[in-house]
């Protein structure tokens, strides 16, 4: 193969196949991760899964018609991210130029690895030896001399549901070869090709990528506009110089959650509100990213979206922060007609060391709840929760908000209550009153 040597590795059903790992006994059995309720959504499906026709962003209620024996396992990030870290950190063994696109897959650039680890075939299956040994997961790989071609090669190399026998796992595209490789696809194969753009350009007569390239540029200008023209047309010839960008930064990081049933109340929202925060703070510093921004997305129940904003004062990935602007931002947006989703977010990110630099005068004032910057002791405070997780989970310790209150106790049948004793009488109503709100 001449010119660059890309790979792109997409692991095999990889939030399914992690779980299997921790339930063996699931193994050969259809399985999904994702929600278990009536709106939950499937997020991954095993392969016994797929045979039935279930896949990714279905709703579980559909996907249990289809299979009644369908087993439905709950969702953990945290030990996906855990599993993908490894992963990415095994591509860095080949080259640095490994691009991210998903906890599950990534671009790699071996052009330059060629005289000391391999051709990019042999990297390609060696790869995929040392993920499963290291994990026992496997991974298919497209091998070609562009990104568009070696994604497209990985998708031809993944299993097919209930074929028999093994996966081709890897698939090189000859650079002789490539637009015979492209030319029979149907154009939504192409990267950019959404389904309003497949309609126009099917309005056109245009249906395979053939028939793409051969399309005069000007005439598709006029549907698609110039820019999306010269792209796909590009594409379609074969022509994608677009390099591989390692390590990518994340532009946002988000946490929403679809509720059994709707919520109508700030109160049942805050609940969930004070988990995202928090779980949306702790991914950003575990990332060692701050934000600038608070965003707000609410879904009610007759499926209207509604997304709020607000640019904090300095950046932040501290969860009081977080949840403070997400309360204000939701307190002005209607919920008694009931909510269907919630979610929240923290975009405009920025390295943690720069953004240190912006807050470090607000550090030793009062935590007053009305700056953006954390005090010196409640960072302190985060520092030790993130070392607690660190350890024992990331359940092992959280905002007390987000638990369920304990039962109070049941009375004793035994004896009857003790006659309480003579007090003095007192103007003091007995205690501080309960207080509404934030964690604690």
């Amino acid at each position: 193969m001449t010119g660059r040597s890309i790979l792109h590795v997409d692991m095999d059903a990889f939030f399914a196949s992690v779980e299997l790992l921790r339930h063996p006994d699931l193994v050969g059995r259809p399985v999904v991760v994702g929600g278990a309720g009536e709106r939950g959504v499937v997020a991954a499906a095993s392969y016994p899964a797929r045979v039935h026709g279930i896949r990714s962003a279905m709703s579980t209620a559909r996907a249990r018609r289809l299979c009644p024996d369908l087993v439905v396992l709950p969702v953990d990030h945290g030990h996906y991210a855990q599993v993908s870290s490894r992963i990415m950190a095994t591509f860095h063994e080949f080259t640095p130029l490994v691009e991210p696109l998903s906890l599950d897959e990534a671009f790699l650039d071996v052009t330059g690895a060629s005289r000391s680890v391999g051709s990019a075939v042999e990297i390609a299956g060696e790869l995929r030896r040392r993920i499963h040994d290291r994990e026992s997961l496997w991974c298919s790989v497209g091998v070609a001399s562009s990104k568009l071609l070696a994604k497209l090669a990985s998708e031809a190399a993944k299993p097919t549901p209930g074929a028999v026998g093994d996966p081709p796992g890897v698939v090189v595209v000859p650079a002789d070869r490539e637009l015979v490789f492209l030319q029979d696809r149907p154009v939504g194969d192409l990267w950019g090709v959404g389904p309003v753009t497949r309609e126009r350009l099917a309005s056109l007569g245009v249906l395979t990528v053939a028939q793409l390239a051969a399309f005069p540029v000007d005439a598709l200008a006029g549907r698609l506009g110039a820019g999306t023209a010269r792209h796909l047309h590009e594409l379609a010839n074969g022509r994608d110089d677009r390099p591989v960008v390692p390590d990518q930064a994340a532009r946002s990081i988000s946490q929403e959650e679809t509720f059994a049933r709707d919520l109508h109340s700030l109160d049942d929202l805050d609940v969930h509100l004070v988990s995202m925060a928090d779980r949306v703070a702790a991914r950003a510093r575990r990332s060692g990213v701050l934000g600038r921004t608070v965003q707000l997305k609410v879904r009610s129940g007759d499926l209207t979206t509604t997304s709020r904003s607000r640019t904090l004062d300095t950046p932040s990935a501290d969860g009081l922060t977080i949840l403070r602007v997400a309360r204000s931002l939701l307190a002005d947006l209607p919920v008694s007609a009931g909510i269907r989703l919630l979610g929240v977010g923290l975009t405009n990110l920025l390295d943690a060391e720069v953004g240190h630099q912006l807050r470090l005068e607000g550090l030793d004032g009062p935590d007053d709840g009305r700056s953006s910057a954390p005090s010196a002791n409640r960072l302190a405070a985060t520092e030790a929760v993130d070392r607690v997780r660190a350890r024992f989970g990331e359940d092992a310790i959280g905002p007390a908000r987000r638990r369920p209150p304990p039962a109070p106790p049941a009375p004793s049948p035994v004896a009857p209550p003790a006659a309480p004793p003579t007090a003095p009488p007192t103007d003091d109503p007995g205690g501080d009153p309960p207080t509404r709100g934030g964690p604690r």
